[in-house]
């Protein structure tokens, strides 16, 4: 529901029972206005797009390296990108990939 404001005063209007029904009446001046229709609307949100850290290559594209080990298979070196996973106070997660194009394991740090 939205809110409705009167156009004498500015002030908020409620909603109250009349004589021929509903209506939105102004509790600071002696406006009111007889609801004829209903008044409503609706609002679709889309849904957030996952990203897919584990097997979406786009999501690798431009990040940076750094020295870390591959636990998998000891490759010096390893892109990361940190992603915030949890709620906002919680500290962000950092992903990584292995440097190695015939390995590129991804892991989580932890």
């Amino acid at each position: 529901m939205s809110l409705r404001f009167c156009p004498r005063c500015g002030n908020l209007l409620s909603i109250e029972q009349g004589p021929q029904g509903h209506r939105f009446a102004c509790s600071t001046c002696p406006y009111i206005h007889n609801i004829t229709h209903k008044i409503s609307s609706r609002t679709y949100y889309k849904r957030k797009e996952f990203i897919d850290v584990q097997s979406s290559s786009a999501a690798w594209e431009g990040v940076d390296s750094t020295d870390e080990r591959c636990p998998q298979c000891s490759h010096p070196r390893a892109y990361y990108m940190q992603l915030q996973t949890r709620s906002a106070d919680e500290p962000m997660t950092i992903f990584y990939r292995c440097c190695d194009p015939k390995c590129m394991y991804t892991w989580r740090e932890g």
